[in-house]
Parts: structure tokens; C-alpha cells; sequence
């Protein structure tokens, strides 16, 4: 008898809220700790979104939770502080940030072409 592993669709998670569009985002570069996680969040939105530790860590842990994200359990140097906890893109994670970001484009697209019509 075959088994059949079903594959979740990254569309199911759409329309993603926008704090974890914007961690999932930051973590679309690499494995991160929380305090960086909060700094490239600010920085790739020029100081528009600013995420508390309260937000950020809630995010992840939903995020975790859904399987979008992971913890990584090794650390990047020896020397690192141990009480940081790093962070990663699960497979799954990956193609729902994508999918979200292509969304995301095509509205914006559509929404462009609405507010200047004639313009293509």
C-alpha cells in the first residue's frame, strides 16, 4: 500500500498579516536572531514598521507553529551569546513568502494601473 503525504499549498496561508509577511521577509536572507529580526524589519520598511520584542516573539512563535518557520538549534560561532535563539525558513515558509510576495505584487500592479489610467 502507497502512502500518500499530502503537500500543504502555500496559498491556504494567504493573505498573511503583515507582521508575519515582514519576519517571513527578513528571514528570506538567512538564519536570524530576534534583535536582528526587528532591525532588518525596520530597516527594509525606511523606519516604518517598528516591531516590539512582545510582537516579534508572538509572530514567531505562530510562525513555529505553523510550520513557516524554525529554530535552529547550532549556532553561527562558538562565542555566540546563548541565550539567543535563531531562526530560519522552512521549505514550506519559503514558498508561502514567495507566494505572499507575488500577491502582494500584483495588487500593487493592479492598484498602480487603477490610479493612472492610460498609463500601462
Amino acid at each position: 500500500m502507497t502512502r500518500v503525504t499530502s503537500v500543504p499549498d502555500p496559498e491556504e496561508y494567504l493573505p498573511l498579516p503583515l507582521a508575519q509577511f515582514h519576519i517571513l521577509a527578513a528571514l528570506s536572507g538567512g538564519e536570524l536572531h530576534g534583535y536582528v529580526i526587528m532591525q532588518t524589519v525596520e530597516e527594509s520598511s525606511h523606519g516604518l514598521v517598528r516591531m516590539g520584542p512582545a510582537t516579534l516573539y508572538g509572530t514567531l512563535k505562530k510562525l513555529v507553529g505553523l510550520g513557516l518557520v524554525k529554530e535552529v538549534a547550532r549556532r553561527p560561532t562558538s562565542g555566540d551569546d546563548a541565550r539567543r535563539r535563531y531562526y530560519e525558513l522552512s521549505g514550506l515558509g519559503r514558498s508561502v513568502c514567495a507566494a505572499e510576495a507575488d500577491r502582494l505584487s500584483v495588487l500593487a500592479a493592479r492598484t498602480r494601473r487603477n490610479l493612472r489610467p492610460g498609463l500601462t
